[in-house]
């Protein structure tokens, strides 16, 4: 969530800020109407309360009359506490001064480019009929099991997925991240205090009933959860995680003609980045992210370029946005393969997670999230760029010593 005296000083700023991101502005006049009212409650109840504890035994009239005034307060107070931070949590967290300014996804800038996509001499498959030529990805018994966008991994295939998880922890751990396997499922807190909400346009998280528990769309939610209502002195950040999950999205009414197959999918597996730092920091921290993403793909020799979001892309957590879209060569352009994320403070206020400075202070820290790898559109891109003219596919040098081959052959 947004700091309050902030929008309370400037207003405007919010304002635009919101409306840049595509998010209804009018929600800022309304929470300063809330915030009044709510404050002046506040002071009401205090005030009631202050002259309560001054009336002695022979004050009962006047008794009765304040316990029922207080009361009334104390209602409405509480129906006005619900809407105050209802309408906090739709303010967006406002772009940083760099982001470029735009509508949607059709003004997102390419930062640069890196590799040359590959020119077949044969007709190159897509990745879901290689899969189903090589006996290693099913998405019928998926369909059969649990439903449409599911599927199963065989033999070389659940591999590839062990070794592409096996690649980034270790890059990672060499480069100070600290791996985690983190639980698969998190309270209503958590999910819904970074930012994945389980009903809505963007509804994502799949709730369990009867439970306050929900199935977490990415590690960032758990990562996230772990130091809620903590103070951490400076000297320990910054805090850097690479944690593993399965991740679960419902990805409702989000299809279109390249969503088949792999690239959206409502199970896979992830490495997720996820740093804690001072707010001074976040910005290196965020480009330390990104350097560790395109180390990742430069390391798997799959060519990608790097966007960066627009204003009217970066949805409500975000200040700022890059995405790596590697080559996808059976649709011919680029496909996101990862996103990295600077929250700055808007989920360390949701969460209560904040840092002793060296003068003894507590300060809200910023948070920061990136995909290493996820395990459905990363094997995609390695499947369609590395195929073989008779159906293999070559594995990339880096994940060989943890497959133990050179090739994913059809087994006989």
């Amino acid at each position: 969530m947004i700091d309050i005296t902030l929008l309370r000083e400037n207003p405007d700023k919010f304002k635009k800020a919101t409306k840049d991101k595509g998010f209804d502005d009018g929600v800022i006049e309304r929470l300063l109407e809330v915030d009044e009212k709510r404050r002046k409650l506040i002071a009401e109840v205090e005030a009631l309360r202050a002259k309560r504890n001054t009336l002695t035994k022979d004050d009962i009239e006047e008794g009765k009359k304040l316990k029922v005034e207080l009361k009334e307060r104390e209602d409405e107070q509480v129906q006005v506490e619900e809407d105050y931070k209802e309408l906090l949590l739709k303010v967006p967290n406002p772009p940083l001064d760099m982001v470029p300014k735009g509508e949607n996804e059709g003004d997102n800038v390419e930062v640069r480019k890196w590799g040359t996509p590959r020119k077949f001499d044969f007709d190159p498959k897509d990745h879901l009929q290689l899969g189903k030529e090589l006996g290693i990805l099913d998405f019928e018994t998926g369909a059969k099991v649990s439903g449409s966008q599911f599927y199963f991994w065989y033999g070389d295939g659940a591999r590839l997925e062990l070794a592409l998880v096996s690649y980034a922890f270790d890059l990672l751990e060499k480069e100070g991240f600290r791996p985690v396997i983190t639980p698969d499922l998190a309270k209503s807190r958590y999910y819904l205090g970074t930012g994945y909400m389980p009903r809505g346009d963007e509804a994502q998280t799949y709730e369990i009933k009867n439970e306050d528990l929900g199935l977490i769309a990415t590690a960032e939610v758990t990562l996230a959860g772990k130091h809620a209502d903590e103070v951490i002195p400076e000297s320990g950040l910054p805090i850097k995680y690479i944690g593993y999950s399965h991740c679960f999205r419902q990805e409702a009414g989000a299809y279109g003609k390249y969503s088949k197959g792999l690239y959206r999918v409502h199970q896979f597996t992830k490495a997720e980045m996820f740093i804690y730092c001072k707010p001074d920091e976040s910005d290196k921290m965020h480009q330390h992210i990104l350097e560790m993403e395109e180390k990742i793909y430069q390391g798997l020799e799959l060519p990608y370029r790097v966007i960066e979001m627009c204003t009217g892309d970066l949805g409500a957590m975000a200040a700022r946005k890059f995405d790596i879209e590697a080559w996808m060569p059976t649709r011919g352009e680029y496909g996101e393969v990862t996103s990295t994320s600077n929250c700055t403070d808007y989920q360390s206020r949701n969460l209560n997670v904040k840092y002793r400075t060296k003068d003894g202070k507590n300060e809200y820290l910023h948070m920061l999230n990136g995909t290493a790898i996820a395990t459905s559109r990363t094997p995609l891109a390695i499947l369609e760029n590395y195929q073989n003219e008779e159906g293999s596919i070559t594995i990339p040098k880096v994940l060989q010593k943890w497959m133990g081959k050179e090739k994913i052959e059809v087994v006989r």
